[in-house]
């Protein structure tokens, strides 16, 4: 669909959030399937399946939740899709048909923080892989140590260096990650591939490997499995929302159904099943279970496997940290003015704001990563997926005006921009997270609250979809006409 004049001189639009003409979308099935690959093959998707190594899963139980998880994940994914398919519109254009030209802001910014939350977390990664680079060939560098919630000044100074290499690449604008991005595409399969065979010959082989029981049984498995789940479905909750932004280029439905159900759950249930034996490996090979792959990797007996290691890790995580953490929140920043707010601002802005969220913390063990971070954004993230999917399947019937949605004034624009029943239909789906999100946090007291109150946390992104998106219809009743 040509975006038409009337859209062209709207303050509501940038090159960015034009709607993509139909001769420009020439994305087929394995376009999405490799992007898939592509995304799913990083090192925080190795460190959440060996964070539940770390807690206590066997490799089974482990290998479940990730497929299941990423199945339950690729509904919203498809659904949200479609939109972008059919109209070539981004995330933040399709959420003004919920929230309202001005309302969908909100929903952007909430999905802009999280996406500014993983670019901090990815930075810290390569900081990390820059500081074992050099303690490898200085090992005997003093550190300088720093209270409160920073980590040691060696770790501190080179995030930083890392973080300004993100900065840098924004500045020269997203071409110039291509390369990066090939090499990921060439080296981190096959540097999986090398891991792998490391560990099943350091450990004797996958029986010994397998063969080990979960320390997690009965009752503990299952107090522990929800949870799980829930932080599974809740690492691709930024990009169910967001989809669109990549569907608006298939050539058709079909191909972004396929390539998503293609790419999606089977490679990071194979990343996950490398991850899980590595993992269960270093408990046979170190006599402790060691999640984190950097420092793992730092652990190797040569200097030069080490810092081919660590530049791999390094380059990877640039190119997955531009790629996935930076091209969407900049979008979603742009959206708020679209006249004054590019590319470059909107990445600026995400880099700042990655470091306050102090990913050192989150990092610090899986149970912060896991139930802290990945748990409750899915409870921010879910009540929007829920809105979206509502207005756009029950409420408008998958039939969207487009002009409108670059309108103040037009059936979108709601009451001064605002969709106010979409914004109470939010805070009604986060609300019953937050008792649960306090006590996982430590900001109160387990037996303030009702304790099945608590527990609505360990599911909080599929009670805040559901809470969302059935108060959303219900108040939305009368304005089926729209």
């Amino acid at each position: 669909m040509e975006p038409k004049t009337v859209i062209e001189n709207s303050s509501l639009i940038n090159e960015d959030l034009a709607p993509i003409p139909q001769s420009k979308r020439t994305w087929g099935t394995w376009n999405y399937a490799a992007l898939w690959i592509s995304m799913s093959l990083c090192i925080p998707t190795y460190m959440l399946a060996s964070g539940m190594i770390k807690e206590g899963l066997n490799w089974w139980q482990a290998l479940l939740i990730f497929l299941l998880g990423n199945t339950i994940v690729l509904i919203p994914m498809i659904l949200n899709g479609h939109a972008g398919a059919k109209y070539g519109i981004p995330f933040p254009v399709l959420a003004r048909a919920s929230f309202g030209t001005k309302g969908a802001n909100i929903a952007a910014m909430l999905r802009a923080i999280v996406a500014c939350g993983w670019f901090g977390i990815q930075t810290w990664i390569g900081g990390e892989s820059v500081y074992n680079l050099i303690r490898t060939w200085t090992p005997g560098m003093e550190e300088i140590h720093i209270t409160g919630l920073f980590p040691q000044a060696l770790p501190l100074l080179c995030f930083a260096l890392f973080w300004l290499l993100n900065m840098v690449i924004i500045y020269f604008g997203v071409e110039s990650i291509r390369k990066l991005l090939v090499f990921k595409a060439i080296f981190l399969p096959l540097a999986t591939l090398a891991l792998l065979t490391w560990a099943v010959g350091k450990a004797n082989g996958f029986g010994n490997i397998l063969n080990q029981e979960a320390t997690l049984q009965g009752a503990d498995f299952w107090k522990y499995f929800f949870p799980a789940l829930t932080g599974m479905v809740g690492f691709w909750a930024t990009l169910s929302l967001n989809i669109t932004d990549f569907t608006r280029y298939a050539k058709s439905q079909k191909a972004q159904i396929r390539g998503q159900a293609i790419g999606l759950p089977p490679s990071m249930t194979l990343f996950a099943f490398v991850s899980v034996v590595v993992t269960l490996a270093t408990t046979i090979i170190y006599g402790q279970t060691e999640w984190d792959i950097v420092k793992l990797a730092g652990k190797f007996d040569s200097k030069l496997l080490v810092s081919f290691a660590m530049l791999g890790i390094i380059v990877s995580t640039l190119a997955t940290n531009i790629a996935a953490n930076i091209v969407s929140p900049a979008n979603d920043f742009a959206n708020l003015n679209p006249k004054k707010i590019n590319f470059k601002t909107g990445g600026y802005i995400t880099g700042i704001i990655g470091v306050l969220i102090f990913p050192w913390k989150l990092m610090a063990d899986p149970t912060g990563y896991i139930f802290t971070w990945l748990i409750a954004y899915s409870g921010l993230l879910g009540p929007i997926g829920g809105i979206m999917i509502a207005d756009y399947y029950f409420i408008h019937k998958q039939r969207l005006v487009v002009d409108d949605l670059y309108s103040h004034k037009g059936i979108y624009g709601f009451k001064n921009g605002f969709n106010n029943k979409a914004i109470i239909a939010l805070i009604l789906g986060i609300v019953p997270n937050i008792p649960g999100f306090l006590v996982a946090v430590k900001a109160m007291n387990p037996g303030t609250v009702a304790s099945w109150i608590v527990d609505l946390y360990h599911y909080a992104w599929f009670v805040g979809f559901f809470v969302s998106g059935v108060v959303y219809l219900l108040l939305m009743q009368k304005n089926k006409s729209l």
